[in-house]
């Protein structure tokens, strides 16, 4: 994440970003000038109980003054979770008047595996959801300009997601998203920050959540 010399805003300022879709709870903040730090925490069913005082002492020393976006996990992931996250990114933003980028948790992770591998290859991502089903996606990754969506986040049975895979033209890697994703805020935070770049000013109510799935068999 580098700073950009033409953007004196992205400079002075810091992008918050927020993860809540997991088990993990993940906060980063940077100015994308080299003043940046990441912190998970495994709260689980604690986050309900922990979020706000985590938030509040992490933000520290900066001040909600200094943030100029908000960044957040909008699902796929737990459904609890997922609304107390985009609830208090929505909230925040809208108290601040900044903006709010709701990302993809897939997208995240895609972000993240892509660092670890050497290969140009699409990243197909695959996580489990209720009633046997699961979530798929398929991402191509560019280091300047971050993820492109080739298969949207959509929830399949096992055999769909198979089929889409085998008609897929290009090579891809399969990953398999787990149950703590918190790690994956800082990945978060850097897709928020190129759509800032690129000169996206999102407005909190824009923020929505991404579930898939309602929690209640049959809805």
């Amino acid at each position: 994440m580098n700073s950009n010399p033409q953007d004196g805003t992205s400079v002075k300022k810091y992008g918050l970003a927020l993860h809540t879709a997991s088990r993990e709870l993940g906060l980063a903040i940077t100015n994308f000038a080299g003043d940046s730090r990441c912190q998970t925490w495994n709260l689980d069913r604690d986050l309900a109980t922990h979020l706000h005082q985590y938030l509040v002492e992490f933000i520290g020393p900066q001040t909600w003054a200094d943030l100029a976006f908000i960044a957040v996990a909008k699902g796929p992931g737990g459904f609890t979770g997922t609304r107390m996250g985009m609830v208090t990114a929505r909230t925040l933003a809208q108290q601040l008047d900044i903006p709010v980028f709701a990302i993809s948790t897939l997208a995240a992770v895609a972000c993240s595996s892509s660092k670890k591998s050497i290969s140009n290859q699409d990243i197909a991502l695959q996580m489990p959801a209720q009633r046997g089903q699961l979530f798929g996606a398929v991402y191509s990754v560019n280091s300047n300009s971050g993820v492109t969506e080739l298969f949207t986040d959509t929830v399949m049975t096992p055999e769909s997601w198979q089929e889409k895979l085998d008609n897929l033209e290009n090579s891809y890697q399969v990953i398999e998203v787990g149950s703590e994703l918190g790690w994956s805020v800082s990945s978060v935070l850097e897709l928020a920050y190129l759509e800032w770049q690129m000169g996206s000013r999102p407005d909190w109510s824009d923020a929505l959540p991404f579930y898939g799935q309602h929690p209640v068999k049959g809805h």
